[in-house]
């Protein structure tokens, strides 16, 4: 079965607000629930999953810039609702029998461990899922980034950035009626139109490598198989 996956090793960005379900902030445990299943089923048809988590549903660096904090600050604190998501991620997953190897990009003691890309690597061979919090571990660079340099490191076919948006577009679909979704839109075209769903550092990282990246609703039971097949309909690729 392996064999014939159009992408075998998969970076998957689960944004915070995914996670969020029907509610305005937090953790929608039937939401969690049920994008756990999805992954393991992924896992058991032969797939090595990579997961980074956002941090948005619990702390969203803007609002903190608009009080007046330090810049620095808030991407440390984004940082820290990024280990909740993944602690939770993690829990749910070894109560449906499987335990995967949880990594941070910096360490919380006695909770979670730092990350080491061999390890990581090693972990994703034998078959456990991968959990990544913590961003890259600096302030001023987005999870979006942190994505991509995981993936480069850790060698993944694709970039699936798992949201609550059906794909890209040229402008916010939730504030413009006329918002044009694109099924497929290349790296330069992407920098070049500033497209606002990734930002522009991690667009440049898998273009110069050679990684795709699947832009799709995750909310959705079912898009996720979809996405890694290729079919565009319930999201957008960039390559």
């Amino acid at each position: 079965m392996a064999d014939d996956l159009k992408y075998k090793r998969i970076l998957l960005k689960l944004s915070g607000e995914a996670l969020q379900g029907k509610e305005t902030h937090g953790i929608h445990p039937p939401t969690l629930e049920r994008i756990a299943d999805d992954l393991l089923s992924l896992r058991e048809k032969g797939y090595e999953l990579a997961i980074v988590t956002g941090g948005g549903n619990f702390y969203r660096g803007k609002s903190g810039l608009a009080a007046g904090m330090d810049k620095a600050a808030c991407d440390y604190m984004g940082m820290m609702a990024t280990v909740i998501n993944a602690i939770a991620l993690q829990e749910t997953f070894i109560r449906k029998g499987h335990e995967p190897d949880l990594f941070s990009a910096f360490e919380v003691g006695g909770i979670v461990t730092q990350y080491e890309r061999r390890t990581a690597q090693y972990s994703l061979h034998e078959g456990k899922i991968v959990i990544l919090a913590g961003g890259t571990g600096r302030p001023f660079f987005t999870t979006d980034t942190a994505s991509a340099i995981r993936g480069l490191e850790l060698g993944c076919d694709v970039l699936l950035k798992a949201s609550h948006v059906d794909g890209i577009y040229d402008k916010d679909p939730y504030q413009h009626n006329d918002a044009k979704r694109f099924d497929e839109v290349s790296f330069a075209d992407a920098i070049e139109l500033n497209l606002k769903v990734m930002d522009q550092t991690a667009f440049s990282l898998c273009w110069e490598n050679s990684i795709p990246i699947i832009v799709f609703d995750i909310r959705v039971v079912g898009n996720l198989q979809i996405a890694l097949a290729g079919d565009t309909s319930i999201g957008s690729l960039v390559k």
